[in-house]
């Protein structure tokens, strides 16, 4: 399997997961008549980022993951987002990032090696080191959360709503 495969595919398809839960997370808010921002600031547990920083963090992770394998430059985004809306078009223009995406654009991702802001100098990982065991691993975790929080809060996700549609065959 290329490597596109195992990062844009799933990236964009987790993100539209994501984009669907914040429509859910909307309409529950609005039918329990709660207030929005009571899911927004909503966190699992005191150390764990707020619901909109987690969304954020999936966010970031999906194009840096891109953009560091293929060495392409990314879109900034500052971190301002208050809404369901801002945080729909958040997801919104990362996928519209990723969908930029081609399978060569990772042709020279195994030679490339990557160096994280928080690593001390002069230190790097492979890029497949990099993927298995940092960027997918940070990515679904904070997915994960995103999606815990909502549950917690009473949003109804269920296991589907996490894995998305599935390629089935017959």
């Amino acid at each position: 399997m290329h490597i596109y495969d195992l990062t844009v595919p799933q990236l964009m398809k987790t993100l539209r997961n994501l984009d669907r839960w914040l429509t859910l997370a909307a309409a529950h808010a609005d039918r329990e008549q709660l207030p929005v921002e009571r899911l927004l600031h909503a966190r699992l547990a005191p150390d764990q980022y707020i619901f909109v920083r987690q969304v954020q963090v999936v966010c970031d992770n999906a194009k840096l993951i891109a953009g560091r394998l293929a060495a392409k430059e990314w879109p900034s985004h500052p971190d301002t987002e208050t809404t369901i809306d801002q945080l729909r078009g958040r997801v919104a223009s990362v996928m519209n990032y990723l969908a930029e995406f081609r399978p060569q654009d990772f042709e020279t991702a195994s030679e490339r090696k990557i160096s994280l802001p928080w690593m001390e100098a002069d230190t790097w990982l492979r890029a497949d080191e990099y993927l298995v065991q940092f960027a997918l691993p940070n990515f679904y975790f904070h997915v994960v959360t995103a999606y815990s929080i909502l549950r917690h809060a009473g949003v109804q996700l269920g296991k589907n709503d996490y894995l998305g549609e599935l390629p089935m065959r017959s």
